[in-house]
């Protein structure tokens, strides 16, 4: 191997202790969603062991990622088609899901586990924002609404009215954005239309 692979490798271990808290997971848990014991969990996070393919493949479905984000490949190709994730200070992950100028952008943020006291810092911008969550529980504080979406619930709004998204204590939570400028709103249709209806 050359040295740029050992590097990336010698690096496993410390993401995967970081993905693992960021989720606010036990080694127990993950073990259990993986299939892979505790201890080989705890060797790789200290990097005592050298992840396998048949560890990271496992181990990148339960933390949703794209094996190149698992042991931060660096990047190849087309750079519009590699689109990397955004951490921020606080545990934030923003993953750009388009990269094109104009029109409907789309993100995946990861939250961590959060505070229910927690005072939001509301904020305004110009546009109109469809949240859908994935996974986890997602406080949405809009104007004067204090609200808690569970997976598979969705809003929409206009982007003027303050807003601010957290997690709650419960965990970390996952949600698709879609934002795009005024005027432009996602189009959700309820009910298919039947065949020979009028």
């Amino acid at each position: 191997m050359d040295e740029a692979t050992d590097r990336t490798l010698d690096a496993v271990g410390p993401r995967l202790k970081q993905l693992r808290q960021r989720r606010d997971i036990t080694l127990s848990d993950l073990a259990g969603q993986t299939g892979i014991s505790v201890s080989t969990l705890s060797r790789l996070e200290a990097g005592l062991r050298r992840p396998t393919l048949e560890q990271l493949l496992p181990l990148a479905r339960a933390y949703g990622v794209t094996l190149d984000e698992l042991v931060d490949a660096p990047p190849t190709g087309d750079p519009r088609i590699n689109l990397r994730p955004i951490v921020s200070g606080d545990g934030r992950t923003i993953l750009p899901l388009t990269r094109r100028p104009g029109g409907i952008q789309a993100y995946k943020f990861v939250l961590p586990a959060g505070r229910d006291d927690a005072e939001p810092d509301l904020r305004t911008h110009e546009g109109y924002d469809w949240a859908f969550v994935l996974n986890g529980r997602l406080r949405l504080v809009l104007g004067e609404h204090d609200l808690i979406l569970e997976p598979g619930e969705a809003a929409e709004f206009d982007t003027r009215t303050p807003h601010w998204f957290g997690a709650t204590s419960s965990g970390p939570v996952e949600f698709l954005s879609l934002i795009g400028k005024q005027g432009e709103r996602a189009h959700v249709r309820a009910a298919p239309k039947q065949r020979g209806a009028p």
